[in-house]
C-alpha cells in the first residue's frame, strides 16, 4: 500500500440532507490529496450530493440495500469487499448506524487494514435490534469516531465501549458559505419584526411543540414576530395542528426542507433548537455561523456549541417557560441578540472550520495506518 496515497471509502445509507451525509461529502472534499484519495459509497443511489461529490472528482459506489431483513445483506456486503479489494482501499470509515452495520464486517472480512464506524447521534434513538448490531460493529471496527464529548461519555457509560477505542472529531462548517448576509427576506417573512426560527428534521425528538408552545406565550407582546420552521419529516402535520390550537398559526410558517438553507438563517434572528436528544448539530453550527443569536436546549453537544451567556443561551429540554424567557429577553433587547450573535459567529469561524475538522480526521486515520503497519510488520 502506498503510504502517501492512501485509498479512503466512505460509507453511509445515502447522500441527501442530512447531517451526516453532508458531514461526509464535506470531508471527501477537504481530505489531503497528497495523502488520501477519497471514495465514498452509498446503499442507496439517492440523493443530490452523489452528483456534488463527482463533480468535485470523488467517485462514488452504490452497493444497494434496500432491507437488512433480506438478501440484499450478503450481497452490498460481497459488492462492497470487492470494491475495497479492486481500488486497493487502506481505510473504510461507515457514517451512519446502516452504513456502520454493513460496512464493518465487510471491510474486516475483506482484509482492510483500518476499520473505522462514526457514532453521530446517541443511541435510544435506535430500535433495540440497531443497537446490539451497533455493539457487534462496535467489536468489529478499530475504533468509534464521534462527534462531541457527550456522545464519548455516552459510548463509555451506556456502552461500555473502553476510551482508548473512541476519537472525537468535531463537525466542521464553510465559514465562505455560512455567513452573515444582508438579503432580502423570504416572502412570508418579508414583514416580520423579528422572526424565530430553526431548520431541522421534524422529527419527535427535535421537541419543536416547545418551540411553538413558546413563541405562543411571548406573541401577544410582540405581534410583530413570526415563527419560520424549514425542515421535513412525520411532525408537520402535529405542528401545523399545535400551532392553530394555540392561535399562532398565522404567525407560524412551515416550509419544506430545501438544501438551499442559507437564505433561510440570514432571515431568522434567534435560532432555537429545542431538542430532547441531540449530538453535535450542523444545523446550530451553521446558523451561528450565518449571525444567527443561538438558544438551544441543554442536552448533548449543544452545549459544547453555546456557552450560556457568552456565544447564546441554553434552556432545560421541554421547558416552554424558560425557553418564552429567553425569546421575550432577545426580543425586548436587541444589543444582548447581537452580542452573542456575534460571539457566536466568531467561535465557528475559530474553533469548528472544515479545515480544521479535516486536519482532525487526517490525524485519525494516520494513527491507525501507523498501528496497522507495525502490526502487519511485527514476527
Amino acid at each position: 500500500m502506498n503510504r502517501s496515497r492512501v485509498p479512503v471509502l466512505l460509507v453511509a445509507q445515502e447522500l441527501g440532507q442530512g447531517g451526516s451525509e453532508r458531514q461526509l461529502t464535506e470531508l471527501a472534499k477537504a481530505l489531503d490529496r497528497e495523502r488520501f484519495v477519497p471514495h465514498v459509497g452509498c446503499l442507496r443511489p439517492t440523493g443530490f450530493r452523489i452528483e456534488e461529490l463527482r463533480r468535485c472528482g470523488v467517485p462514488v459506489e452504490v452497493f444497494p440495500l434496500r432491507s437488512f431483513a433480506s438478501l440484499d445483506v450478503p450481497r452490498a456486503g460481497a459488492a462492497l469487499g470487492r470494491y475495497v479489494k479492486r481500488h486497493g482501499i487502506g481505510i473504510v470509515h461507515s457514517f451512519d448506524t446502516p452504513g456502520n452495520v454493513l460496512a464493518a464486517p465487510a471491510a474486516r472480512m475483506s482484509g482492510v487494514p483500518v476499520v473505522l464506524s462514526s457514532q453521530r447521534a446517541f443511541r435510544e434513538l435506535n430500535t433495540a435490534l440497531f443497537r446490539h448490531l451497533l455493539r457487534v460493529t462496535d467489536q468489529i471496527a478499530d475504533a468509534v469516531i464521534v462527534n462531541c464529548r457527550a456522545l464519548e461519555r455516552h459510548l463509555v457509560e451506556d456502552e461500555k465501549i473502553s476510551p482508548r477505542r473512541i476519537r472525537l472529531c468535531y463537525n466542521g462548517i464553510d465559514s465562505e458559505i455560512f455567513h452573515p448576509g444582508a438579503g432580502a427576506r423570504p416572502g412570508p417573512l418579508v414583514q416580520a419584526g423579528i422572526v424565530v426560527g430553526v431548520v431541522c428534521a421534524l422529527r419527535p425528538e427535535k421537541d419543536l411543540p416547545t418551540l411553538i408552545d413558546a413563541f405562543a406565550r411571548v406573541l401577544p407582546r410582540y405581534p410583530g414576530a413570526r415563527l419560520a420552521i424549514v425542515g421535513s419529516g412525520s411532525e408537520r402535520q402535529p405542528l401545523e395542528a399545535r400551532a392553530r390550537e394555540l392561535g399562532v398559526a398565522e404567525a407560524t410558517w412551515l416550509e419544506p426542507s430545501t438544501p438551499e438553507v442559507v437564505p433561510w438563517f440570514s432571515a431568522i434572528d434567534v435560532f432555537v433548537l429545542p431538542s430532547r436528544s441531540e449530538a453535535l448539530s450542523n444545523s446550530l453550527m451553521e446558523a451561528m455561523a450565518c449571525g444567527c443569536c443561538a438558544v438551544a436546549s441543554a442536552v448533548g453537544g449543544n452545549c459544547e456549541l453555546v456557552e450560556h451567556g457568552e456565544t447564546g443561551l441554553l434552556f432545560q429540554p421541554g421547558s416552554a417557560g424558560e425557553l418564552a424567557g429567553h425569546l421575550e429577553m432577545l426580543m425586548r433587547d436587541e444589543s444582548i441578540r447581537r452580542r452573542l450573535a456575534a460571539a457566536g459567529r466568531e467561535r465557528m469561524v475559530r474553533e469548528f472550520s472544515l479545515a480544521a475538522s479535516a486536519r482532525r480526521m487526517a490525524e485519525i486515520y494516520g494513527e491507525y495506518l501507523e498501528d496497522s503497519l507495525r502490526w502487519r510488520s511485527s514476527p
